[in-house]
């Protein structure tokens, strides 16, 4: 079965990128995880990301994690993916993936499943987490428990 891709940047993965990517692989069976990588992006974890999403999604079957780097049309049509599923939080993330949807399905014919957050999750981000971590706050509920170790490690290293 050819698998669905759920991409992102994961920085850092959080418990609501998980429970998306959970619940596309319950709707579709296979789920590829696509880390993308952005030249032109600082990202607190780097290429740390890869290891810290796979670490994060161990022994959920029919999942599997690889790096995206160019354009993420091309990167599907490279591993014969047809589908990609994005989930939406509010206002600004509906018309972003809206607007991507629709790009990508013009290029390549490429269709996006988009899947609401789940009420829990629904404000959760990985941009806001990372403020709060640069200013000391606690985001361990929000990220799965290697997140919260290598937070740890980040903040050790900061603060020698």
């Amino acid at each position: 079965m050819t698998p669905v891709l759920c991409p992102g940047s994961f920085d850092p993965i959080t418990v609501g990128h998980i429970d998306i990517i959970r619940r596309a692989r319950e709707l579709f069976g296979n789920v590829l995880v696509g880390v993308g990588r952005n030249n032109q992006k600082q990202y607190l974890f780097g290429d740390q990301r890869i290891d810290l999403v796979r670490e994060a999604l161990d022994g959920m079957d029919g999942v599997d994690v690889a790096p995206i780097e160019g354009l993420l049309v091309d990167f599907c049509r490279d591993n014969g993916i047809t589908t990609v599923i994005k989930g939406l939080r509010f206002g600004a993330d509906f018309d972003f993936e809206l607007q991507m949807a629709h790009m990508n399905r013009g290029l390549t014919g490429l269709e996006t499943v988009l899947l609401p957050a789940a009420a829990e999750h629904v404000t959760l981000s990985s941009t806001i987490l990372r403020e709060v971590m640069k200013l000391g706050g606690d985001v361990d509920k929000y990220v799965p428990d290697n997140v919260a170790r290598a937070i740890r490690v980040w903040r050790d290293t900061l603060h020698g």
